[in-house]
């Protein structure tokens, strides 16, 4: 009776621990899709196939309107509501083909700008100060740690300095505001 009791438990255990090991590889899942949502290039590359699928779609209902006007102009009956109803407005796909040329354009250039701030962030901090759990290693390029700490101040300063000035061209922007108000 015991041992049945045991091995339930431990079968319930088991259960139970697949369910907490499927639910963090669904967790891990979703933080990656979520990730790669916010990756520029991945976005990109998702959105590629929609836009050859939206091209087509302009593409195909624009040879419709083609061959429907043509036979308009040629004084054909087109007056038949199965003839009329293959007719798309060629708008609204047009529309959705640019609306996916504006998405891509985006994600092109956010990917730019994170490539131009890695590429600032490397330039203006390239070497990294030498960590303490691993002395043996020491990086012939890394910084000793008063040079970074001058680096940094030097970093704060310039911060500070564009923090004054943005409080000063508020305060100008204030006072005109104020004044005209006035």
């Amino acid at each position: 009776m015991a041992s049945q009791q045991m091995v339930a438990s431990s079968a319930q255990m088991g259960v139970q621990q697949a369910a907490v090991l499927q639910q963090a590889q669904q967790q891990a899942q979703q933080q990656l899709s979520q990730q790669q949502d916010f990756d520029p290039v991945h976005r990109f590359k998702m959105l590629i196939p929609l836009l050859k699928d939206s091209l087509q779609n302009v593409m195909t209902i624009a040879s419709l309107n083609f061959g429907h006007n043509a036979a308009i102009d040629n004084g054909l009956n087109t007056t038949e509501k199965g003839n009329d109803a293959a007719v798309q407005r060629f708008d609204k796909s047009l529309e959705e083909f640019y609306a996916l040329c504006d998405q891509l354009e985006l994600c092109l250039r956010l990917a730019h700008e994170c490539l131009s701030q890695s590429i600032d962030s490397t330039k203006h901090s390239p070497n990294l100060v030498p960590t303490a759990t691993k002395p043996d290693t020491v990086q012939t390029e890394s910084l000793s740690y008063s040079q970074y700490l001058s680096m940094i101040k030097s970093q704060i300063s310039c911060a500070k300095d564009i923090h004054n000035a943005l409080l000063e061209c508020s305060k100008k922007i204030a006072g005109k505001v104020q004044g005209a108000c006035n």
